[in-house]
């Protein structure tokens, strides 16, 4: 049997992809297959971190008129409820899991702490990172990489609508070309939506990889974790 190309990953979600129909904020169905396909990964004993934005739930500054850091505390304390309810669905199928938050909320959660992050992870928690790094003007993409350089992640699973880095928006040009693979730098120097630039540039500076992939594909995340060749991997050309 193969062996799986990392042992410790960072799984980044985005808000939108719990969104259910008919205006729900959060489908529990649509959380539930993200857990079952993350529990596969973890019954091969891979260690699994993860942050989840909170685009279905707040936006940027939604008030045009919003102060900024008013509008990523509240953008912050909405990823700590899609957190709670990653988690909650998790431990309803067995898994033990913590959210550690960047804000302190000790009712609910741990605080986060990068060596109690570590042990978590060693004695096989999942482990969810909420309210990004605690800190206005950094993204979810951001705490997803600086997390990751934290707990030595091999590398960022980024989980996304689509399946891979193109050079341009498939969903407006049908000719748009997908990348196997691409480095950092051209990441950065073709402005490409994969993740913000603080994000990436972290990345880059820590060598860690990123593999772009579709997370409605079947068994996605466990493919990308096993190394198959699908999705984009982002980082230093071989």
């Amino acid at each position: 049997m193969a062996e799986p190309a990392y042992k410790r990953i960072m799984l980044k979600l985005s808000g939108e992809a719990i969104v259910g129909e008919n205006g729900q904020v959060i489908n529990f169905d649509v959380v539930g297959k993200i857990c079952d396909q993350i529990i596969q990964v973890v019954q091969m004993g891979i260690e699994v971190g993860i942050v989840i934005g909170a685009g279905n739930i707040w936006r940027g500054r939604q008030g045009s008129n919003m102060d900024r850091t008013t509008a990523d505390y509240m953008g912050m304390l909405a990823t700590g409820i899609n957190a709670l309810a990653l988690q909650d669905a998790m431990e309803q199928r067995g898994v033990p899991t913590r959210v550690l938050s960047a804000i302190e909320m000790r009712a609910v959660a741990e605080p986060y702490i990068r060596r109690r992050a570590v042990r978590h992870l060693e004695k096989g928690r999942v482990v969810i990172f909420a309210c990004g790094t605690g800190n206005p003007f950094f993204s979810t993409d951001t705490t997803a990489a600086l997390r990751a350089a934290e707990i030595d992640a091999e590398a960022i699973l980024l989980a996304k609508n689509v399946d891979g880095v193109y050079d341009s928006d498939p969903k407006v040009n049908p000719n748009a070309k997908r990348f196997s693979q691409i480095d950092y730098i051209d990441v950065l120097n073709r402005g490409l939506t994969v993740m913000d630039t603080t994000a990436i540039t972290l990345c880059m500076d820590n060598k860690i990889p990123i593999v772009v992939f579709g997370l409605n594909e079947e068994n996605s995340i466990r493919r990308a974790v096993m190394g198959e060749e699908f999705g984009t991997r982002v980082g230093a050309l071989l």
